[in-house]
């Protein structure tokens, strides 16, 4: 079992006094006391030439094997223990402490010495601190120490028997109770030795140190000893720590570090920018495709369900290896609604996922971002008709502006992963308006996005005909553009005749507005006192005192020079509105929509009052709402 470097020794207990005394010749094993073996115990290809005397004082169960063979044929047996835990490997501990040699416990023979210890019944009743006893109170001393319990429990994967002696449960308690005690207290989650010197030169006993300032461990100390369990064994001491109250964020990223140990496309993928990367130098083999499949299910399983625990960009990758992997519908069903009731988070290039199913129509797979932006609306949705005091009425802002935050990162996601997958010629009209349409008009407060996103797929699907063009622009609002973007669509030859006079008058109307709000400020600065009146400060003679009248003129002045030059705008976006009349004289809906007033109107700060101009109902009435707008032009 491998463990990091900072954790190198192990536990152990010496029992016998005695000499080595026995000899390995091929597969046979022979006791050199000089005595002749009465007793051949076979295990395996393993055969060891014994005595009787030092077995059966020992051990129940050789005692009657003994016994019974004796009765049947003369002095020499032969016992065959095929089933022993711990194999050959494990007699040869057994027959050295029979026979009073010197061994060794430690914590990676422990647990198939007392398997063994039991299987042979070696208790009290065959001599006062048999094997079960000694091993027991040594497995004891291991469970107090972070790296012998996870060495040992490393054993256990080869010993079912271990399960039934209970030694499993046992060794996951203690080191779920290691995890989740805070490090500074305790010395083991940072060394198994006995006696370390800290840095300030003072001796720590068990680990427990005695300087008033104890060393910092991250949290994440135990997630790469873990790593290594086998994942029966990792899955019940994930659920051990979870039961003793553990952080979700913790049980969360020792999760993530074990997917991407044993999950090798959730590293290819691309590089996870964080601080739990698995050790480069570490060899460890590929699972199978099954077996990852059934790892991945179970991750899936245990991640905590609690929103913003475990990060987007892990769920997303989690996806993406869901859908190579073919895991079941499930699965893939439980990462979607983990996805979407976050989806704030996420960033485009974790949702841009590639299409992994059979008839592949489209580079990216739209479906699944469609659901998971259709769980997205419906939390939302909920969580916004619960927090009353945030509705009001539809078209309107809501009075706490953080409720819409959510949703105005996702819009900004959605927009962006359409312009992603517009330039693709397989995307149906159908799908890109479904997933445009899922979010709600007021998550966009300025439509540049979508515009673009739109004009992408116009560009890129050139065959449309004039009733889906105009279908599709009314996926944005043209109120909602800005400057740079109307001015980019009034010369769009890719959008309707529509739209552009729409994006005009609406242009057009700002600047009218804007020139109103100017007037608006120059007859307050004309009506208003002199500010040194009202702040109460004394007036200089001479030449410091000021003119108010030349002073106002002046600010005057400037104000006209500006109207000026929206006067020109004016005209010039009029005659844009003439050339596109003159070029689609076929389009009947023209003569309905431009009918200029007879009497031109001129943008004359004398002449014009702002008072005159008259606002349109609203963009959400179409085309009647620009007849109204334009009539008598």
């Amino acid at each position: 079992m491998p463990i990091s470097e900072r954790q190198q020794h192990m536990a152990c207990m010496k029992l016998g006094s005695k000499p080595e005394a026995f000899h390995r010749e091929g597969h046979t094993w022979f006791c050199t006391t000089g005595l002749p073996s009465d007793v051949a115990v076979e295990i395996g290809e393993m055969s060891f030439n014994l005595h009787k005397f030092p077995l059966l004082s020992r051990s129940g169960l050789l005692e009657k094997l003994i016994e019974n063979c004796s009765n049947e044929d003369g002095s020499h047996c032969v016992l065959q223990l095929h089933e022993l835990p711990g194999g050959a490997k494990a007699f040869e501990l057994v027959t050295k402490f029979c026979y009073g040699v010197k061994i060794e416990l430690t914590s990676l023979n422990i647990v198939s010495l007392r398997c063994a210890a039991e299987y042979l019944q070696m208790n009290e009743n065959y001599g006062e601190g048999n094997l079960i006893a000694q091993t027991e109170g040594f497995l004891n001393e291991v469970f107090s120490n972070w790296v012998d319990s996870i060495k040992a429990l490393g054993t256990c994967e080869v010993l079912p028997y271990a399960e039934d002696l209970h030694i499993v449960s046992r060794c996951i308690d203690s080191l779920a109770m290691k995890a989740c005690a805070d490090p500074t207290l305790f010395g083991w989650p940072v060394s198994g030795c006995t006696n370390v010197q800290s840095p300030a030169g003072v001796v720590l006993w068990n680990g427990i140190s005695t300087v008033n300032k104890p060393q910092s461990v991250r949290e994440d100390w135990w997630y790469g000893d873990v790593s290594f369990l086998s994942l029966p064994f990792y899955k019940r001491m994930m659920q051990a720590v979870e039961l003793r109250g553990m952080k979700p964020e913790r049980v969360a990223g020792s999760l993530i570090f074990y997917a991407k140990r044993y999950l090798p496309l959730m590293n290819r993928q691309s590089s996870f920018k964080d601080t739990n990367h698995v050790n480069p130098g570490t060899t460890i083999p590929t699972p199978s495709e099954a077996d990852q499949r059934a790892l991945l299910e179970d991750i899936v399983d245990l991640l905590p369900n609690r929103k913003g625990v475990t990060s987007t960009k892990f769920l997303l990758r989690l996806l993406r290896t869901a859908m190579i992997l073919h895991t079941s519908s499930l699965c893939r069903e439980n990462l979607e609604r983990r996805v979407g009731t976050q989806l704030d988070q996420a960033v485009l290039e974790d949702l841009l996922i590639p299409n992994m199913g059979y008839s592949v129509e489209t580079l990216y797979d739209i479906d699944c971002v469609q659901r998971i932006l259709d769980h997205f609306m419906s939390v939302e949705n909920t969580a916004v008709a619960t927090a009353s005091p945030c509705i009001v009425e539809e078209g309107k802002l809501m009075d706490g502006p953080d409720c819409l935050t959510p949703v105005m990162l996702v819009a900004n996601l959605v927009d962006g992963y359409l312009a992603e997958v517009a330039p693709d010629v397989n995307l149906k009209l159908p799908k890109f308006q479904s997933l445009a349409a899922a979010v709600p008009d007021y998550a966009r407060p300025v439509n540049d996005s979508i515009y673009h996103a739109i004009d992408l797929y116009l560009k890129a699907h050139p065959w449309l005909i004039d009733s889906e063009r105009e279908q599709i622009c009314r996926l944005m609002n043209c109120q909602k553009l800005s400057l740079e973007a109307s001015t980019h669509a009034a010369q769009n030859e890719r959008l309707p005749l529509r739209v552009i006079v729409q994006v005009l008058f609406f242009e057009q109307l700002r600047l009218r507005t804007t020139v109103s709000g100017w007037f608006f400020v120059s007859d307050n600065l004309a009506n208003s006192q002199d500010p040194n009146d009202n702040l109460g400060i004394p007036k200089t003679d001479g030449s410091h005192q000021v003119d108010p009248e030349q002073d106002h003129g002046a600010g005057v002045d400037d104000m006209r020079e500006r109207v000026l030059e929206l006067e020109k705008e004016c005209l010039s976006m009029k005659q844009e509105i003439q050339k596109l009349v003159k070029m689609k004289r076929s389009w009947n809906i023209i003569p309905k929509m431009l009918v200029f007033r007879q009497k031109s109107q001129r943008c004359n700060s004398k002449k014009s009052r702002p008072g005159d101009v008259k606002t349109p109902l609203s963009s959400s009435n179409g085309h009647q709402n620009h007849e109204h707008a334009f009539a008598g032009e």
